[in-house]
């Protein structure tokens, strides 16, 4: 039951801005709603009106020795997140099977730590293989970092996509961690590509950059032909070495803008944030991002599977399932406020 459809591996379309233009758009020289129209053109050009729905697995929690400090996990934290070891392939696979049964395109897991140990490579890879063969679902993986030798044994185990996010510029790395360097998330990125594996990188916006930050990942991000870009928004939750995130919905649709008018064919995903930081822009996203986690994020809650169908359908578009789109989804009806079993509570003012 594999999956028959196969993902592009790179980018190809050519950017439509330049990096001053891009930068412009950041400190707000043209108007949003223009802006978003024409982000919106594109996303439609390449992706229609359907929405890539993406479930997170967080397979291994804390006991991280790096110190990235944008995340919970970090060591010295002190979070009170729950930690636990790489979860076995049986329970992985019933994740990966009920992220499916819940409407996923892609099954995303995630583990903690620099990279993976070779046994640990050994043991995703049979996991993979089984997600594969058995449901048919696409499989991303996030492990942190890999060499040439166990990129290819991931991919020969069926491994759709990779993720590996700059999560900053190449400026402003040392301002956010300092166990390992840019260089060595290129070089994972890198080695992923070589072993034919399609590239996720993103970013997260938030954590005190520049304008000028942001615009240099995105194209960093397109010069490596990176198909699928999640822009993440910073939660400065306890844990994190980073507390402060001073976003508006407006600059967050702004930057989602530019990385869709940069990278115009990649999959550009609304990732950890979008609640807080979007708000009631939310839906608004979805005219320029075609993709989105659902169900929460590593260590964060987020909107749940139904809240999130309720957005997409209330946009008019339609959830891009592994298999194609269910039978009745066109029949389906979010609840409404002014249902007749609502009416009594709607008065303002009662005798």
């Amino acid at each position: 039951m594999i999956a028959t459809e196969a993902s592009p591996l790179t980018s190809s379309a050519p950017s439509l801005l330049t990096p001053e233009e891009a930068l412009a758009i950041l400190e707000g020289k043209e108007s949003l709603l223009a802006l978003v129209n024409r982000a919106s053109q594109e996303r439609v050009r390449h992706f229609g009106n359907r929405v890539r729905i993406h479930i997170l697995d967080n397979i291994k929690n804390g006991y991280c020795p790096e110190d990235c400090g944008y995340c919970a996990q970090r060591k010295g934290g002190e979070s009170g997140i729950q930690e636990y070891s790489l979860k076995g392939e049986d329970e992985i696979w019933e994740d990966a099977k009920k992220a499916k049964e819940n409407g996923a395109y892609r099954f995303c897991m995630v583990t903690s730590g620099r990279g993976p140990t070779d046994k640990a490579v050994d043991q995703l890879a049979k996991t993979i293989r089984k997600i594969n063969s058995e449901l048919g679902l696409r499989v991303c993986l996030s492990a942190g970092i890999l060499d040439n030798k166990k990129a290819q044994v991931l991919k020969d185990a069926g491994l759709d996509r990779y993720n590996h996010n700059l999560n900053t510029s190449e400026s402003n790395y040392n301002e956010i961690c300092s166990t390992h360097t840019f260089k060595d998330r290129l070089t994972t990125l890198e080695a992923a590509s070589v072993a034919n594996i399609g590239l996720c990188s993103g970013l997260i916006v938030g954590m005190g950059e520049q304008h000028s930050d942001i615009v240099s990942v995105a194209f960093e991000l397109k010069r490596l032909g990176v198909i699928s870009i999640p822009v993440n928004f910073f939660i400065p939750i306890k844990g994190h070495a980073i507390t402060k995130s001073n976003l508006t919905p407006e600059y967050c649709l702004r930057v989602l803008s530019v990385f869709r008018l940069v990278n115009p064919d990649s999959e550009i995903r609304i990732g950890a944030g979008r609640e807080g930081h979007l708000g009631t822009l939310q839906s608004m996203a979805l005219y320029v991002a075609n993709s989105l986690f659902a169900d929460g994020y590593l260590n964060v809650k987020g909107s749940d599977m139904e809240q999130t169908m309720s957005m997409i359908r209330d946009c008019g578009m339609i959830p891009e399932f592994t298999e194609g789109i269910p039978e009745g989804w066109e029949e389906y009806k979010s609840s409404s406020l002014y249902e007749e079993k609502n009416f009594p509570e709607l008065y303002k003012f009662k005798k």
